[in-house]
């Protein structure tokens, strides 16, 4: 064989998955296309349903749920905004069925069984995440956010002739404005959601472990305040309510890489990778070791 016929060898497998990542991305935006489509023909209804935590809000203060076009073109960019993040969502699952059928055939048995529940987890998790977001957060970061209007002397919003009875600042909103703040909470906290997912697994992989995420959490305490800080509209009760449940969410994933570590090491132990010496370095400090050690040095 001359070596181009092995040059030509080495690069086939390479070809072939290139062609196996072309056809699984051309399925994907496929599915996003026709999602994207499917959503733009019911934006308006969409968007009324957006809308229910402000219109909440503003009928138990008495006033008329409206909003404003400040601009000829932002219905449309209010739809297309709509479509696209709906057309992803409607599209995930079928993307995420692609990407498995991509990576599947180069794990191991034991590799897909222990990759596959995360793969389902972190779908539940954001939509979990997205759906605390709209119905307690929005309502109170609202809540918070209208109750700087000034209403008149009668206390009630004073518009047309009756203005002379007193300053009055009521909400006229953006649907624009609106869309993209509601957003920019669902999608901060579905992705905030997703920590335990990534903890969890970089536990399995071996990448962290319970005692160090312990060891680092008064950084880590640190590290969401900020996070709370950049991703959430700048309100106290709102950075307040995210830092909650993020580091509820920590804890949590501390818990559940503890759990991983046990699973782990027991496996290793039925396979004989896992010996009392092993476990004698592991903990050189341990008096209940030690005394078993010595025991053990007396019997012999």
């Amino acid at each position: 064989m001359s070596n181009t016929d092995e040059i030509d060898d080495s690069t086939a497998p390479l070809i072939e998955h290139l062609a196996e990542l072309r056809s699984r991305l051309i399925h994907s935006v496929a599915a996003f296309v026709v999602g994207m489509v499917i959503c733009f023909t019911v934006a308006t209804p969409v968007f009324n349903f957006l809308t229910a935590p402000l219109c909440q809000v503003l009928a138990e203060g008495g006033q008329d749920c409206a909003l404003i076009f400040i601009s000829p073109q932002e219905g449309f960019f209010v739809a297309i905004k709509i479509s696209f993040l709906g057309g992803f969502i409607l599209a995930f699952p079928y993307i995420g069925f692609q990407m498995w059928r991509f990576v599947a055939p180069g794990l191991y048995k034991s590799e897909k069984g222990a990759f596959l529940p995360f793969l389902v987890a972190s779908p539940f998790m954001f939509l979990l995440g997205a759906s605390f977001a709209f119905y307690v957060v929005t309502p109170l970061a609202y809540d918070f956010f209208l109750g700087f209007q000034q209403f008149g002397a009668g206390g009630e919003a004073v518009t047309g002739e009756e203005v002379n009875q007193g300053l009055s600042v009521v909400f006229q909103g953006s649907a624009q404005e609106y869309l993209n703040l509601t957003i920019k909470f669902i999608v901060a906290f579905g992705l905030c959601f997703q920590l335990p997912v990534l903890l969890t697994l970089m536990g399995k992989a071996g990448l962290v472990s319970a005692e160090g995420l312990g060891a680092v959490r008064k950084y880590a305490v640190v590290a969401i305040l900020v996070l709370a800080a950049l991703v959430t509209p700048p309100d106290v009760i709102t950075q307040i309510i995210l830092f909650t449940v993020v580091y509820g969410l920590y804890e949590i994933s501390i818990f559940l890489v503890g759990r991983v570590e046990k699973k782990r090491e027991a496996q290793l132990r039925a396979d004989g990778y896992y010996d009392d010496e092993d476990e004698m370095d592991a903990h050189p400090d341990d008096p209940l070791m030690a005394e078993f050690d010595a025991e053990d040095g007396k019997d012999k």
